[in-house]
């Protein structure tokens, strides 16, 4: 596998959408909104890390970070997601080459921690695991998983940035 991951270029913004609405196409929890929420995240300035992989000049998989709102206060935390890889590149180790970029950048800009949805089994290896005491309001709590860059984990309810609620 010969993949370079590297930050979005505003040349990159089609084929990400592109890739992004392919990569949920067929997901049955998904939302389909996907590539709405990376484009109304990039617009509104949200979108504090935003990474390609790149194979063969191609786009093959793309993860996105954006600030989150803590009610207890705390600050410096952060949403992973959506993540997306080329459904026909699934499975060759580009979405944790993704996943370990974006969070090795998290730290460094200085984040304190970062949340995602998503499936424990998958993203427990790279340290997400759930807090009772850390929330998201509509979510089975099993899927709500969170890793402190830092040290502890704050208690609150977690708000993701408006752009999660974009249909078009």
């Amino acid at each position: 596998m010969n993949i370079t991951i590297r930050n979005e270029s505003s040349d990159d913004i089609d084929a990400i959408t592109a890739l992004t609405a392919a990569a949920f196409e067929h997901e049955e929890h998904s939302s389909h909104t996907e590539s709405f929420i990376i484009n109304a995240l990039r617009r509104n300035k949200q979108l504090t890390v935003s990474l390609v992989a790149v194979e063969n000049d191609e786009i093959v998989g793309h993860v996105a970070i954006s600030p989150v709102r803590i009610s207890s206060g705390a600050t410096g935390w952060y949403g992973l997601g959506p993540i997306s890889v080329r459904p026909d590149r699934q499975n060759k180790g580009i979405g944790s080459a993704l996943m370990n970029a974006a969070l090795a950048e998290l730290k460094r800009l200085g984040g304190a921690g970062c949340v995602l949805l998503g499936d424990p089994g998958y993203y427990r290896r790279f340290g997400f695991k759930v807090h009772p005491g850390l929330t998201l309001e509509g979510v089975p709590p099993e899927y709500f998983q969170a890793l402190s860059l830092n040290g502890d984990c704050p208690v609150g309810s977690v708000q993701y940035q408006t752009a999660f609620e974009a249909t078009e």
